[in-house]
């Protein structure tokens, strides 16, 4: 397989999330979400996250979410009692969404286009913390790049939690005849591509720009982020799956895999 660069990576990634955006919105879901972002205490942060920004502490904090899509968790942070909150995303597309839902919204958020690797100036050393969920990492060709920008965004003594699907599961695939089988390397060192829209359910058969879905193992997550100048003061699994509900089918075993985690780490 012939690999992208960094760069080429990072666009084709961009143009496969607008494309995708199109088919987020043509769902029942869209119009629940677009109603229930009236609500001042709207939230659609699950227990595990909510219950470790209560810890960190989000209340009265200027917040900023890394790959916020179409903003929905940017704007359940304020019923957290976040003060300001900015979302970023590389995704126009998904961008007009999110700034659609924070019209309905009684809390003024901020979304902004920029890809991480570029994030304008006015943003360094802004924020108290900075949140990163399911499906942000993997899509970062460089992670150890990836966690120096944004430990930019932080001032010192500033949080980054992040709550995402284990690397375990990439070992994994759901659609194999037998999903419990070993498919793929923990250490699989190119990406895996996929050349239809992303959706998060179910497969549309269409062609669209290639995705390229990086695998980081958790050693070079840690290391990445200590690099950065960040100091981890808190790492948990759980057995429970924040992915598609194609794996779910791992939940719930005599012989448990750890299916997602929850990390802290504070900028020294």
């Amino acid at each position: 397989m012939d690999l992208p660069t960094k760069q080429q990576a990072i666009a084709s990634n961009r143009d496969a999330w607008n494309d995708s955006a199109r088919h987020h919105k043509d769902n029942p879901d869209w119009q629940t979400l677009f109603d229930a972002v009236s609500q001042r205490d709207f939230c659609c942060i699950d227990d595990t996250l909510r219950g470790v920004l209560e810890q960190v502490g989000v209340d009265g904090k200027d917040v900023v979410q890394l790959g916020c899509n179409n903003g929905r968790e940017s704007l359940s942070l304020f019923a957290l009692g976040a003060r300001s909150v900015v979302g970023i995303d590389q995704s126009a597309a998904f961008l007009e969404q999110a700034r659609e839902l924070a019209s309905r919204s009684p809390h003024d958020a901020e979304f902004i286009e920029a890809d991480i690797h570029h994030l304008p100036v006015e943003l360094q050393r802004r924020f108290d913390v900075a949140l990163i969920t399911i499906g942000v990492l993997n899509w970062m060709p460089d992670i150890a790049e990836f966690f120096r920008h944004v430990a930019q965004t932080l001032r010192p003594g500033g949080a980054l939690v992040i709550y995402e699907t284990h690397p375990f599961l990439e070992m994994l695939d759901p659609e194999a005849a037998d999903p419990y089988r070993l498919d793929s390397s923990y250490f699989r060192s190119e990406p895996f591509v996929q050349h239809q829209p992303i959706v998060y359910e179910g497969k549309v058969e269409q062609s669209a720009a290639p995705s390229y879905w990086f695998v980081h193992t958790l050693g070079a997550i840690f290391t990445g982020a200590i690099d950065a100048g960040l100091q981890i003061s808190h790492f948990k699994e759980y057995p429970h799956s924040n992915r598609e509900e194609l794996y779910d089918r791992y939940e719930r075993r005599v012989a448990q895999l750890p299916l997602c985690f929850t990390w802290v780490a504070v900028k020294r």
